[in-house]
């Protein structure tokens, strides 16, 4: 039960939300409590599994492999923690910026649907079960970017929803293909088929079909244009949390993919995930440098971002999954405070635009230095938690004489440096067009901008402990993947 409690908590949330009397404090009661119970049972069962451990459970009348079954390992275990703690950040700056009676009676089921979805794919211990839950996401998704019903929010949503099918559909063929192949759907029954010699060299095509699918889904190159084309138009908690889950959650499937259950994956596909990582850093960072509203410049920074994680997968190490592990937390957190950090910018100067605004180092000197102190995260200035996700990345490239991939990551970092350097010049130091607007009030929720500072403070805090003392994690994670890829590497 411990473990299936992370999931059960935001499905009954979500569905009290929606079915309760439609009273916007009530839900936001609701949800705060759901998160609340989410974030204790996240915890309890991260130190039910501990750095090496395995928790298993299985679902239904039928024997193993053919259940279906959840797992919580170290790895999983510490990716729904962070979930609940991401949904508690979110939901605090929500009720702080956002009145309740203007609350839309959907955003709090989305919400908490959105986050049994994001539990359940780290929990999920087979392919179709997996494919399932990622509708949920996409669904949940999708219903928070048509809140509201405005157009720009109605062409967003068709955007994210027509790329997301292509790849629900390719991924949905795939998982056909892969059971007709090895007659396997379970990942530990996977793993064994797909070392057997008269299957593995049919699995390689659909396993191809799966990780395209899933590339998809993470915002690689050239696969992006649905992300800056849709996220820009969630309000500021919506964004972190929709940007700070949603293309890490198909990171972590295709490191759990690639390292356990299809380990023994040819050699060439490998190297060309490396390029890709490439392209996909090079890309995202260089759309950030072009931009100059907020949202996207950040929208473009996860695309960058991703190009490191998929770097640490394309190492297909131990050390490299390590590596890549802690680039995902550190990514979900940093990414989540820097676009409520925006909101906060455009609450206080008045528009996302970095042209129409400035002279926030003097009015708001708090919000200054949160966001400088995300921003080095981001950049990988030590000793952040940045820093330590790419000294470990970029140390097992060079480890494995891939000097130009490690070089590449290296010199996006100056990029990053520049597309941070421009929002601090123009939003904080330059003076403001209008200094007249940030003597003005702020626009205040249920618990006025204070509970907001407080949320991204809190959240703030836990990235700067990741930064000052990264070696329990570190530790951690190296446990939790010590298997990935272990007696197999590329073939």
């Amino acid at each position: 039960m411990l473990l299936l409690a992370p999931l059960l908590i935001p499905l009954v949330t979500a569905l009290l939300t929606a079915v309760l009397p439609a009273h916007p404090r009530l839900r936001r009661g609701l949800s705060l409590a759901g998160v609340l119970l989410l974030l204790g049972a996240a915890l309890a069962l991260l130190v039910a599994v501990g750095p090496a451990g395995r928790l298993s459970v299985a679902l239904g009348d039928w024997p193993l492999p053919f259940a279906i079954q959840f797992v919580a390992d170290g790895l999983s275990a510490a990716l729904v923690l962070v979930a609940a703690l991401l949904g508690l950040t979110v939901l605090l700056y929500q009720f702080a910026t956002e009145p309740a009676n203007r609350e839309a009676p959907g955003l709090q089921p989305l919400v908490q649907g959105l986050l049994a979805a994001v539990v359940a794919v780290f929990l999920a211990a087979d392919l179709f079960n997996l494919y399932v839950w990622f509708e949920l996401l996409l669904m949940a998704t999708l219903g928070l970017l048509l809140l509201g019903g405005r157009p720009w929010q109605a062409e967003a949503a068709l955007k994210y929803f027509a790329l997301s099918m292509l790849g629900t559909l390719l991924m949905l063929a795939a998982v056909g293909l892969i059971y007709g192949a090895s007659g396997q759907l379970n990942f530990g029954a996977l793993a064994v088929a797909s070392q057997a010699p008269g299957v593995a060299p049919g699995l390689t095509l659909f396993v191809v079909m799966l990780l395209l699918a899933v590339l998809l889904k993470a915002g690689a190159f050239p696969l992006f244009a649905w992300l800056p084309a849709s996220y820009h138009t969630l309000s500021p908690p919506l964004l972190a949390l929709v940007g700070g889950l949603l293309t890490k959650v198909a990171i972590y499937v295709m490191l759990r993919l690639s390292g356990q259950v299809f380990s023994a994956t040819p050699a060439f596909l490998y190297e060309a995930l490396g390029w890709l990582a490439m392209l996909t850093l090079v890309t995202g960072v260089l759309g950030a440098a072009y931009h100059w509203d907020l949202r996207r410049i950040l929208a473009f920074h996860i695309v960058s971002q991703i190009g490191y994680l998929l770097l640490g997968i394309a190492l297909a190490t131990p050390a490299g999954a390590a590596g890549t592990a802690f680039f995902l937390i550190h990514n979900i957190l940093v990414k989540a405070n820097l676009f409520l950090l925006a909101g906060l910018i455009w609450l206080s100067a008045g528009h996302p635009d970095l042209r129409r605004i400035g002279g926030l180092y003097l009015a708001r000197p708090w919000l200054a230095l949160l966001f400088l102190l995300n921003a080095f995260s981001l950049v990988g200035v030590p000793p952040s938690s940045g820093f330590w996700g790419k000294f470990l990345l970029v140390q097992e490239a060079f480890a494995q004489q891939r000097f130009l991939w490690g070089g590449l990551a290296l010199g996006v970092g100056l990029l990053t440096l520049y597309s941070m350097s421009k929002i601090w010049l123009e939003g904080f130091w330059k003076p403001h067009p209008d200094p007249t607007r940030l003597a003005g009030s702020q626009p205040q929720g249920d618990g006025g901008p204070r509970l907001a500072y407080a949320a991204v403070t809190f959240s703030t805090l836990l990235v700067l402990a990741l930064g000052l003392y990264p070696q329990p994690l570190i530790d951690w994670l190296q446990q939790a993947t010590a298997g990935y890829w272990a007696g197999f590497g590329p073939a």
